[in-house]
């Protein structure tokens, strides 16, 4: 049967300071999304839209969130459809191969055959229509052929600089759908630099790295057992306690002490290495569905604008806050709830963020938006 896992355990440290430790960025409700009633919009959570995106694909009672366990309490109030038990709780974050190997071993244990799709609480994608046949057609591929590991490529727009690459090798036919949009995976390049992102642009044989997947979960689990047998030891004694009195203490023995690590190094990669050196010989096949969608990562500030409407200047303003803008232009200015009352005013700038809440103010050159972290770092716990 079909599953679904939505990763939402990071804390989004670079869209501080509305991000913060109790309240990170998968559950601010700051995405605006039309209603469909006289142009109006509401906002809501970048969790609350992942979880939608499985309308038609996953029944509720089989989709999952892995979130840190502190963060239950608030997935629960915001998105109330899921009960306790489809909340997976990391004691402490150990990494996106962790996270899904975490999903796999439940999955594995309620049902042998459980193919499941792996999204993450970061991704705004449209249309979603077209998401969800693409999806289909990965559920698909896995369940004709257990091997398979599927990922989702974005068609590029740009040589970007900031995402991984998949090069796509041979087609794959023979499933209803599959011509033009599935192939096997030659290799995975992580965020090249400008000359090779160009190229690879130019090439037409690369697309983006969604960070969005397909396993059967013995497939993966097996994947674990070879490449990261570290993870799948401790990931097997979590599964052999999970649903049993022992379930929570041997989980927040065991899951600390997984090597962290994502699951591109330590699986895709690998995986994708072994199937091109010995093709035919190798126990998995690591495939791509082509998804020409229009698809952003919202990890940092500027990403964020990108979801704002621009006026006449490049000014973007989102949230809740009045601005004062003269001879000013390709800012951005947000508010916090609560910040409805207070006016931002700018005079004579270029590419700045502000970003107000109720206790802390941004204020940035856009180009220093990924060196948020070091900011991060030097605040004391109360503002983080």
């Amino acid at each position: 049967m079909r599953y679904a896992m939505i990763m939402a355990g990071g804390t989004g440290t670079r869209l501080w300071p509305m991000s913060r430790t109790q309240r990170p960025k998968q559950l601010l409700p700051f995405i605006a999304r039309p209603t469909g009633e006289g142009g109006e919009s509401q906002s809501a959570s970048l969790l609350e839209i992942a979880a939608a995106r499985l309308d038609g694909l996953v029944p509720q009672e089989r989709r999952f969130i892995c979130t840190g366990e502190g963060y239950r309490a608030a997935v629960r109030a915001s998105l109330p459809e899921f009960g306790d038990d489809q909340i997976l709780g990391e004691p402490v974050g150990r990494d996106t191969v962790n996270a899904v190997g975490f999903a796999a071993a439940v999955f594995e244990k309620l049902d042998k055959d459980a193919v499941f799709i792996v999204l993450t609480a970061d991704h705004l994608i449209e249309p979603e229509e077209v998401f969800r046949e693409r999806a289909d057609l990965a559920f698909r591929l896995v369940e004709q052929d257990k091997t398979r590991l599927m990922t989702f490529s974005i068609k590029p727009t740009y040589a970007a600089t900031g995402y991984g690459y998949v090069e796509r090798g041979g087609a794959i036919h023979g499933t209803p759908g599959s011509d033009g949009l599935a192939f096997k995976v030659e290799r995975f390049v992580e965020k090249p630099d400008l000359s090779r992102a160009q190229a690879y642009f130019e090439s037409g044989h690369f697309a983006w790295n969604s960070g969005m997947f397909v396993f059967h979960a013995g497939t993966f689990m097996s994947c674990l057992e070879r490449f990261k047998p570290a993870s799948f030891d401790g990931l097997k004694k979590i599964q052999s306690a999970w649903g049993t009195a022992q379930q929570q203490e041997v989980l927040h023995a065991v899951y600390p002490t997984l090597p962290k690590i994502s699951v591109d190094y330590a699986v895709m990669e690998p995986a994708s290495l072994l199937a091109s050196s010995k093709p035919g010989a190798s126990p998995v096949q690591v495939c791509t569905v082509l998804t020409d969608v229009q698809w952003l990562d919202v990890g940092s500030w500027p990403s964020y604008a990108e979801t704002l409407k621009a006026d006449a200047a490049g000014n973007r303003v989102g949230g809740e806050v009045r601005t004062l803008l003269c001879e000013s232009k390709n800012n951005l200015v947000v508010g916090d709830e609560g910040c409805g009352g207070h006016t931002v005013a700018l005079l004579g700038v270029e590419g700045i963020v502000v970003v107000k809440t109720r206790d802390a103010t941004l204020i940035m050159p856009r180009e220093k938006a990924e060196q948020l972290k070091k900011l991060h770092e030097m605040l004391g716990a109360e503002l983080k």
